[in-house]
């Protein structure tokens, strides 16, 4: 395994999540959506958070995720390949990995709402947008960047308006319309940045996973085109707080971050981006705050 990381000695406490958290409590403003039961504090001057990984891989500290961070890199393992439906999730991990909570947004009365049947996430949504009409969009991007990795249009993106648009005569065909997943990668030299642009994000449960999810993404791509993973920029453009959760992120605060830790590809061999697996990273120097399992999920 390449060791880009600094000694975990040498790494320093990161608060950007944290800033990102109290720029939301002090600047947020109140909305509720007609189709939610709870109203959120919004946000969209959150801080973009930039993350060198040479500082460790960007997992949150101030709860413990050790329990599930492999579930976040099946589901953008699953949206990679296409990934549709409840059964398609299930083929990008076992019982402890795979994307389970997409159960809770599929059921048969939600689906229903948008004309789909159940366990159908939508035309529309992460997997099915990646591939709209045919064209595997992560494909060509790898294979852009190996032909002509100065180009400044590396970019890839799951949103199909036809199909996440709604109004009286238009019909939405996602059950979420996806939030995350605009993904645009910059080659300078050597190395590789990704950075993510995301229209929507919970911040106290969503986007800790985004968060790992786009880390491992970036060491996957940096892998088989062979550039050095260096940094990971997210920027959420409406970033939210759940008024049931407004008391769990003054917890967050007030917890000091430790140093990040280290994620490894435990497979160097791996040059195929359609080929990985959860069970192919490694979680190292993982030291974290106790987990806060009772943070409200809006349904």
């Amino acid at each position: 395994m390449e060791d880009f990381y600094l000694p975990y000695s040498g790494r320093i406490p990161d608060f950007q999540y944290r800033r990102v958290l109290e720029n939301i409590l002090e600047r947020g403003i109140y909305t509720k959506n007609p189709f939610q039961t709870k109203g959120t504090f919004t946000s969209v001057t959150a801080p973009q958070m930039e993350f060198l990984l040479e500082n460790g891989a960007p997992f949150i500290t101030e709860r413990d995720i050790s329990a599930f961070w492999r579930k976040p890199i099946s589901e953008i393992i699953a949206f990679i390949n296409g990934a549709r439906t409840l059964d398609q999730l299930r083929e990008y991990g076992d019982e402890k990995t795979w994307a389970s909570w997409w159960r809770r947004w599929a059921s048969e009365e939600k689906c229903a709402r948008f004309g789909l049947g159940a366990g159908d996430l939508g035309p529309g949504s992460y997997g099915a947008g990646y591939h709209h009409n045919g064209f595997s969009q992560w494909a060509h991007l790898v294979r852009q960047i190996q032909e002509r990795p100065t180009l400044r249009t590396h970019k890839v993106s799951p949103w199909v308006s036809e199909f996440c648009l709604q109004h009286g005569e238009l019909q939405r065909k996602v059950v979420v319309a996806p939030c995350h997943g605009d993904v645009q990668v910059i080659i300078l030299e050597d190395k590789m940045i990704l950075r993510m642009d995301q229209r929507s994000g919970d911040v106290p449960v969503g986007i800790p996973s985004n968060m790992i999810q786009y880390t491992a993404l970036l060491l996957m791509l940096a892998q088989v085109t062979g550039y050095k993973p260096y940094m990971f920029i997210h920027s959420i453009h409406d970033a939210q707080i759940y008024e049931d959760q407004v008391a769990h992120a003054r917890k967050l605060i007030s917890r000091p971050p430790e140093r990040f830790h280290a994620l490894w590809i435990t497979d160097p061999n791996i040059k195929d981006l359609f080929a990985f697996r959860p069970h192919h990273f490694e979680l190292t120097d993982y030291h974290s705050h106790p987990a806060m399992n009772d943070i409200p999920v809006t349904e």
